[in-house]
């Protein structure tokens, strides 16, 4: 992502998102390059829909809407997998993919397939994938 597009956007973060507080604002920015970076490392034809109001991307790749969750597991959150159903269907979306944001070198493959079955992530998800954020790449787990 150039850096006059990084910085309009997250203007647009602070214009738009005035009612986040500062952790909720850098936590959307980080949102939106973990999705900037996915979607140049994911050799596809992704448009982004919207990705202000939810913690939800929504993307559109051949004319088929999608979301995608980023996660990094060493900075847990609690999620109502129930929410992001009805959030599904509300923005019909034809799928669903969870991503893992990962940044060490060494993949712990292991952690994230432990953590899909204890939280059936395997069942609301068409794709789960791992993306090393620094060494530009994406393995499907899913």
């Amino acid at each position: 992502m150039e850096l006059t597009t990084f910085q309009e956007l997250t203007e647009q973060i602070a214009t738009e998102c005035f009612y986040m507080t500062d952790r909720e604002q850098e936590e959307k920015v980080i949102q939106l390059i973990d999705l900037h970076h996915f979607i140049d490392c994911y050799h596809s034809n992704l448009k982004i829909i919207e990705y202000l109001n939810h913690p939800v991307n929504i993307i559109e790749e051949h004319g088929i809407r999608k979301g995608i969750l980023f996660y990094d597991i060493k900075h847990p959150i609690l999620f109502n997998i129930n929410l992001f159903e009805s959030f599904k269907k509300q923005n019909d979306l034809k799928e669903m993919w969870f991503v893992f944001v990962e940044e060490d070198a060494a993949s712990h493959s292991e952690k994230h397939f432990r953590f899909i079955i204890e939280n059936c992530i395997e069942v609301f998800y068409d794709k789960i994938f791992l993306f090393n954020f620094f060494q530009s790449t994406i393995k499907e787990l899913k």
